[in-house]
């Protein structure tokens, strides 16, 4: 890999995706703060490079094959951010965005094949590549990886990581059994968001204000703001999954919905079905499909017909509006944090995730 690619993506990330370029400052010094975010991102990915390094040939292909098929590296960015309400980008604070990066590759890996997934960044998923077993195996050494950063921060640091985990397996694991009996369907799949997203998002923004040394109290602010933003985000993702621009999203559009995840444009559809026969007509055609689809028996055609119906439909602009709304609350929560770049950054941060298409 060429040393200066990562770099120039980086930055390219920094002020084109997440809006966070020097167009958003005015004053010397918050685009000092602007400069100190793409320094940090450029150590962070450096670091990525060597941590995700295997002396096993397979092991070394496999681990750095999602992380070179590139990203937005939106949770090192966020720690990179709160770190700011501190001392900056010491070492520390690079460790653990490093670390926190790594363990969402590591979930990727696990997803993938969980959702039957067969494009990833524009790539074949690693599981289409590998199998299963290589992708299931390759996402577990990564978790390893990211625990061995972990474990040179100190117990606090160990204890919020493994709490993280346990959340994401929960999160996956109420996914993957559904609701309970008489649960509401749609309460129940925020909360899966909550845990499976929001919770290391939350995690990213919870230790740049740790290992910076900032003030206490603003712990509790950049953390109910990651874990909202990180919900407000893979509800963007809901829609961005029903989007036919390939080119952007690097996956089939309703490729979720495909794989049988029940997105809440869909769940919303499921609630409208109740009393509205057009409804019911379109959810009738789309589990149908989605159905003989997976037996190998479906009409892609009339699936591709519904998911673009599903797309024009009210129910996906009632997922956007309620993404919009978690992007507010995360944008409240940050009211005890001082004015200035980082909140500023933040705010931004948290338009640009409502505001995205891939």
């Amino acid at each position: 890999m060429n040393p200066s690619v990562p770099s120039a993506r980086r930055s390219n990330t920094l002020s084109s995706s997440l809006g966070l370029g020097e167009k958003l400052f005015a004053s010397s010094d918050e685009r000092r703060f602007a400069a100190a975010i793409e320094e940090g991102l450029e150590q962070v990915e450096a670091g990525l490079l060597a941590h995700m390094t295997f002396a096993d040939e397979i092991a070394d292909a496999t681990s750095r094959y999602l992380l070179e098929a590139g990203g937005k590296r939106v949770r090192p960015v966020l720690t990179l951010l709160t770190a700011q309400l501190g001392s900056g980008n010491n070492a520390d604070v690079v460790t653990a965005a490093q670390a926190v990066e790594i363990t969402h590759l590591a979930s990727l890996y696990h997803d993938d094949v969980m959702d039957e997934a067969q494009l990833r960044r524009g790539v074949p998923s690693a599981q289409s590549v590998w199998g299963n077993s290589v992708a299931i195996l390759t996402g577990d050494l990564l978790f390893a990886r990211a625990s061995k950063l972990v474990a040179g921060l100190g117990e606090d640091a160990l204890l919020l990581q493994a709490n993280t985990f346990e959340r994401l397996c929960l999160g996956q694991l109420h996914e993957t059994l559904g609701p309970k009996p008489g649960e509401n369907a749609v309460e129940h799949y925020l909360q899966v968001l909550a845990d499976k997203t929001g919770s290391l998002i939350a995690t990213a923004a919870e230790v740049g204000v740790m290992f910076s040394d900032a003030p206490d109290e603003y712990t509790v602010p950049v953390r109910d703001f990651g874990e909202k933003i990180g919900v407000a985000f893979q509800l963007i993702d809901d829609v961005i999954d029903l989007s036919d621009e390939t080119d952007k999203t690097g996956k089939k559009a309703g490729t979720d919905l495909r794989s049988g995840v029940a997105t809440l444009p869909l769940l919303y559809l499921r609630e409208l079905a109740v009393t509205d026969t057009d409804a019911v007509d379109l959810l009738t055609r789309i589990e149908r499909d989605v159905n003989a689809n997976f037996y190998g028996e479906g009409d892609e055609a009339a699936l591709d017909a519904a998911v673009t119906e599903l797309r024009e439909h009210a129910v996906t602009k009632k997922t956007l509006e309620e993404a919009r709304r978690w992007g507010r609350e995360a944008v409240e929560a940050l009211a005890p944090l001082p004015e200035g770049p980082v909140k500023k950054a933040l705010t931004r941060f948290a338009d640009s995730i409502v505001e995205r298409s891939n």
